[in-house]
């Protein structure tokens, strides 16, 4: 009896809905599994949502382009490379970018043999009263992570609307865990 229901808890879980992931290499140092069905973003994406002088090492989305995934470099350098220091700088930066975060998760995680800052944040960004196109507020999750390095800081980021945070957040920490640096 006991057979039977493990083989049809594995049959079941065998069906899930979560994204396939595979391999994806950016450039000669970084890999990681990212959702098959993502696509890189085009120029306009970029634009639209990364308006910054810096181009992203890597970043895709998702078909309905609702959902980003992005590997970027900081401008901050720690060459000391105090994490607990960079935490709390990176966890500053984010109450001046929104109007409203909600920490989920905070910590400093070994993966693949590397020490990362880890976020899991909600945040919101009010709406333009003056702007009836703009009034509604923007709600997203976010999953980030900091790789500190002596020269650079790495950034991996999953960024989704918060309606959408069930579905995403597990793929969002196999993708972040997935992460190795050489």
């Amino acid at each position: 009896m006991r057979l039977i229901i493990i083989f049809l808890l594995l049959s079941l879980s065998s069906f899930s809905d979560s994204p396939k992931l595979t391999k994806n290499k950016v450039g000669t140092d970084i890999t990681w599994m990212i959702p098959a069905d993502f696509i890189a973003m085009t120029p306009e994406d970029l634009v639209q949502r990364m308006p910054s002088v810096r181009a992203p090492l890597a970043a895709f989305t998702n078909v309905e382009r609702d959902t980003e995934l992005t590997i970027t470099t900081s401008a901050t350098q720690w060459p000391d490379q105090n994490l607990p220091v960079a935490q709390s700088f990176f966890k500053s930066g984010f109450r001046n970018l929104f109007d409203r975060v909600e920490i989920l998760r905070e910590e400093i995680k070994e993966i693949n043999g590397k020490k990362f800052i880890v976020f899991e944040i909600e945040t919101r960004m009010n709406g333009n009263r003056n702007n009836e196109a703009q009034k509604q507020p923007i709600l997203k999750y976010t999953y980030i992570q900091y790789l500190v390095q002596k020269d650079k800081t790495l950034v991996f980021s999953f960024v989704c609307p918060t309606r959408l945070k069930t579905e995403w957040q597990p793929v969002a920490t196999a993708v972040m865990n997935s992460v190795r640096v050489k």
